[in-house]
């Protein structure tokens, strides 16, 4: 086998991890079948994984139950010591890890270090204060309510923010007292093992956290479906999120669902146009806009509508795409050659519906190697078009324009989804009011920065549940009353 990344920027020891970590060790998989993992900049190999089988998830649940009782029964501040264990192991690899993932994802070093890294970072040091605090207990009349760990956790990530997105499940779930069985993405495999490296380091009890790589048809379905596991946590497709509740439901098992999403950004007339422009249009691409959070939609008063238009073609202008090690890229490559024909294929039928190109589109260039596509903005594009209503998760921004607040709204809950999106105004009071009519499960005002405390989770078909802070904590409670 010709593993192509030089070492330089991959780590020797990922090239080649043919072990699952289950009960605290590296052990070998029930079967040698092995998946490749890509550079998407380049379209080469550079490394291997074990492809799981259901007998790998049998082995992994059967860990984490065995190991519950000790974990749930263990002290706050035994919990929280072993997550500040993994804090400084993680934090001690933060540069592979950052490498690794411009690598294996395609994303720009500079943003694989400061989000791709730093945020799960950020996540987990809150957790270690978090798991400290004693449980949580009220009496309501004659009963004492209190909160259990609910017990063996799936969790199962996706490939566009590989650290944060294991992060936001394991944390809570470890917090909480539960124990994980963790499926990542087959197409970003290899972030997961530096991370298990560091669980490993940090000496987290035998079964607390396992590891099985393998396809979401094969380990997947096989986590979803075990009878042992008492919760489902998944991020990822709408479609996928609905396959998990029918295999959950067999069991009446819990679920905790973060999925698609369609976001608008809606500029009223009276905003700084070319800050919520920037800011706007940096939101839609980020991560070549393999973000479920994007602001996708842009809503632009008719009156500002062409000022907007120009406004952003400008910015986009800026977006240069290439090698994520050249500190002048900005754009990564898509995940994989069939998520680049997909984004592809969204922006033929825009072009085939109407909408107006004002950047990007098939034809501009775009790196010879690697599966990258240039960012493209549509303008004119209809409400009700497929490019308004369809998840992308690529660099694809719609431009609608609209007369008033109450169209602005109507468009902006125009969507099956429902996860986050923005409002600016140069009136805080008036971009609130907007932001309380949105059905949707966060909303910025005037570019406010993300907050890694705040429940995070969505409406409608973009899931159930929440993540991050006491609220993603809960998630991951049962509820017990005792009358006294």
């Amino acid at each position: 086998m010709d593993l192509a990344a030089p070492p330089s920027l991959l780590p020797d020891s990922l090239r080649l991890r043919r072990h699952l970590h289950v009960g605290g060790e590296w052990t070998p998989p029930a079967d040698a079948g092995l998946i490749d993992v890509e550079n998407p900049s380049t379209g080469e190999l550079i490394g291997q994984v074990p492809a799981g089988t259901p007998a790998d998830v049998d082995r992994a649940v059967a860990a984490a139950r065995a190991a519950f009782p000790g974990w749930s029964a263990a002290t706050p501040a035994e919990r929280s010591a072993h997550l500040d264990r993994l804090h400084a192991a993680l934090t001690a690899r933060a540069d592979d890890l950052a490498r690794t993932i411009a690598v294996e994802l395609g994303s720009p070093l500079k943003l694989a270090t400061r989000v791709q890294v730093g945020l799960p970072l950020t996540v987990l040091r809150d957790h270690v204060a978090l798991a400290a605090r004693a449980p949580v207990e009220e009496s309501v009349g004659n009963s004492l309510v209190v909160r259990e760990p609910i017990g063996v956790v799936g969790a199962i990530t996706p490939w566009n923010y590989p650290l944060h997105q294991v992060m936001a499940k394991l944390a809570p779930a470890l917090a909480a007292g539960c124990t994980v069985v963790l499926k990542p993405s087959e197409l970003t495999p290899l972030t997961a093992y530096l991370l298990f490296d560091a669980v490993t380091e940090a000496g987290l009890p035998p079964g607390v956290l396992n590891l099985v790589p393998g396809t979401g048809p094969v380990v997947g379905e096989a986590l979803a479906g075990h009878p042992d596991v008492d919760m489902v946590s998944f991020t990822g497709s709408t479609a996928t999120g609905a396959r998990i509740m029918r295999l959950a439901a067999n069991r009446i098992a819990r679920v905790a669902l973060e999925l698609g999403g369609k976001s608008a950004n809606v500029i009223l007339p009276d905003a700084d146009l070319a800050t919520a422009v920037k800011v706007g249009v940096g939101n839609a691409l980020l991560n070549s806009g393999q973000t479920c959070t994007a602001w996708t939609r842009m809503l632009v008063h008719r009156d500002r509508y062409d000022e907007a238009l120009h406004l952003i073609a400008t910015a986009v202008a800026g977006y240069r795409l290439g090698d994520p090690f050249d500190s002048g890229t900005r754009l990564g490559p898509l995940v994989s050659a069939a998520q680049a024909e997909r984004v592809r294929g969204h922006i033929d039928r825009a072009l085939a519906d109407g909408a107006q190109l004002v950047a990007g589109g098939p034809d501009a260039p775009v790196p010879t190697r690697g599966h990258f596509v240039a960012p493209t903005v549509f303008a004119d594009v209809h409400p009700d078009s497929a490019l308004a209503q369809e998840e992308v998760f690529g660099p694809v921004l719609a431009v609608i324009p609209f007369a008033d607040t109450d169209e602005a709204v109507a468009i902006a809950n125009n969507s099956k989804y429902g996860l986050a999106g923005a409002v600016w105004s140069a009136d805080t009071d008036a971009a609130l009011a907007v932001a309380r009519r949105l059905r949707t499960g966060a909303v910025d005002i005037n570019g406010a920065p993300f907050n890694p405390l705040a429940p995070f989770g969505g409406y409608k078909q973009s899931g159930l549940g929440r993540e991050l802070g006491v609220h993603g904590l809960a998630e991951f409670c049962e509820l017990k009353a005792i009358q006294r």
